[in-house]
Formats: C-alpha cells, sequence, structure tokens
C-alpha cells in the first residue's frame, strides 16, 4: 500500500496538505467569485494522514452578482450570503492556516489537494491580495491521480470516481465542507492504491504550479 510507503519518504513527511474546495458563482463575462470555502489541513502520520487543523465559511459575493438556480438547489440563498464576511476577510483568514517558510531558501512545506485543482488555482488567483501564501503554494489535482489510478474509468469527477470505489455520496454534495470530507477520502483510497511513494512521485502524475499574472488565462472557468 504507497500510503504507507510513502512515509518513507522524508519530504512528504515534513509536507502538510491542504485538501480545499470552493463554491463559486460564475457569472458571465467574469472571473468566477467564490461563495464559500473549507479546507482540512493534513499531516502524514504512521502511515496515515491525520486531520491537525480545518477552516469554513460562507463568503459574500460582490454586489450586483445573483445567485442562480444551481447554487439555490444546494442550499445558497442570497439572505444567507449578504451575511456572510466578504471575501478578502475570509481568505486573510485561511492564509494563516500556511504560514510562509522563515527562510527563503526552505522548500515550500505544503500542498494544496483538490479535485479540478485548476478551478481552485484560478479563485485564489483571483484573491491573491488577500492569501499570498495560499496564492504561492503548489497544488496536486486529485483528478490526475485518479486518472493515473483508475485507468478503465471513462470519467474522473469526484462523484464518479467515489462511486467507483464504493465511497457514499454525502447528500450535501457540492457544499464545500462535504466536497472537502469526500475529496480527503477519495484522496486516501488513492494513495492506498496507486503506484507513489515519495512526494515527488505524486507532483510528477498530479502537480500544478500557483498561477502567476504570465499564466496563460485559456483554463477552465468551473467545474463548479
Amino acid at each position: 500500500m504507497s500510503l504507507v510507503d510513502l512515509g518513507g519518504d522524508a519530504r512528504m513527511q515534513r509536507t502538510q496538505l491542504l485538501v480545499l474546495d470552493f463554491e463559486g458563482l460564475t457569472p458571465a463575462g467574469r472571473p468566477p467569485e467564490p461563495i464559500e470555502v473549507a479546507a482540512t489541513k493534513l499531516e502524514y502520520r504512521n502511515g496515515t494522514l491525520v486531520e491537525i487543523d480545518r477552516f469554513e465559511s460562507l463568503i459574500e459575493p460582490p454586489a450586483g452578482i445573483p445567485v442562480t438556480w444551481r447554487e439555490r438547489a444546494v442550499g445558497f440563498t442570497p439572505a444567507m450570503l449578504a451575511s456572510a464576511p466578504p471575501a478578502g476577510e475570509v481568505m486573510a483568514a485561511l492564509d494563516r492556516l500556511l504560514p510562509a517558510p522563515d527562510d527563503e531558501t526552505t522548500s515550500w512545506p505544503y500542498r494544496v489537494v483538490a479535485h479540478g485543482a485548476a478551478t481552485e488555482r484560478t479563485l485564489i488567483y483571483g484573491q491573491r491580495q488577500h492569501c499570498p501564501n495560499l496564492a504561492a503554494t503548489p497544488l496536486l489535482d486529485s483528478v490526475r491521480l485518479a486518472r493515473t489510478v483508475l485507468t478503465g474509468l471513462a470519467h474522473h469527477g469526484l462523484s464518479d470516481v467515489a462511486r467507483h470505489l464504493g465511497i457514499p455520496i454525502p447528500t450535501d454534495r457540492h457544499r464545500a465542507r462535504a466536497d472537502v470530507e469526500l475529496t480527503v477520502t477519495v484522496l486516501t483510497r488513492l494513495l492506498e492504491q496507486g503506484p507513489w511513494r515519495s512526494l515527488h512521485d505524486l507532483e510528477r502524475d498530479a502537480r500544478l504550479e500557483p498561477k502567476h499574472p504570465a499564466t496563460d488565462a485559456a483554463e477552465q472557468e468551473s467545474l463548479f
């Protein structure tokens, strides 16, 4: 089981994983706007991933961006979002989960994990002034990990992978906390079944660099 094998890798032992999910609005002609975020911070201990911290919050969207039928269908309402804290406040609080290394020569001791991580990367980039540490953190895309392990599966969305692995789908799927917890379970199962023995192996198959201003803007707009 490669989850156990990963314990022999010194870099993996020093690296914490922040499993992250945003829910958001995708207004026409504008970048996506987050309306909810959840995160669970994990570290590797004694052959398993252990939760050491968590975070979740609703986020007030900018004025003039409506809540659509899709967001209403999973429980978001204009009233609940209007009373939520603004994005800058939420992202700054989330950023405190990932303090910058004290030494500039020290490698970044975190990785953000998300299922379809290009979406999370785009939203983080849009809030980068409020979350500089998060915006500088490399990502691991669990979709790419699933494609490595589940080669015969036609689709590798979070629900598709969970069903294939026999993991129950939560009734509040598409809410940030439920999706983070499902991603943690899926990630654990993929690491148990996969060929990876080191953080280098995981990055070879699933790493995404943080988005920078020069990054090609032609990315997927949303997996929400």
